[in-house]
């Protein structure tokens, strides 16, 4: 990771097996992770490989996700499928959440 970045924010991840994670650099003095956003932070591992972690932002914290110690060159295709199913239950849950504040307000009416 460059200089001046606290990690790098998930944009998209492919539905496909190989496909590719879009991240964003994050700096810094970047506030908290938006609700549902996951960040990685990667650094060389002591030994070999790479030391990569997760974190969602949640609504008022954000929470370590996972931790891939030692992960290979290729850990991208390694924890795409976390990342993966974790940001399409975050999108569900907002739906939900979304369908449950509209069924309020139109119970209220």
């Amino acid at each position: 990771m460059p200089n001046g970045v606290s990690g790098a924010l998930v944009q998209r991840v492919s539905a496909q097996p190989d496909g590719p994670l879009d991240v964003a650099w994050l700096a810094l003095d970047a506030p908290r992770l938006p609700l549902g956003r996951v960040r990685l932070h990667w650094e060389p591992a002591p030994i070999a490989g790479w030391d990569v972690t997760a974190h969602l932002g949640l609504a008022t914290t954000e929470v370590h996700l996972a931790s891939w110690p030692a992960a290979p060159d290729d850990w991208p295709r390694l924890i795409r499928p976390t990342v993966h199913e974790v940001l399409g239950l975050c999108a569900a849950l907002a739906v939900a959440t979304a369908a449950l504040d509209l069924s309020n307000r139109l119970a209220q009416v």
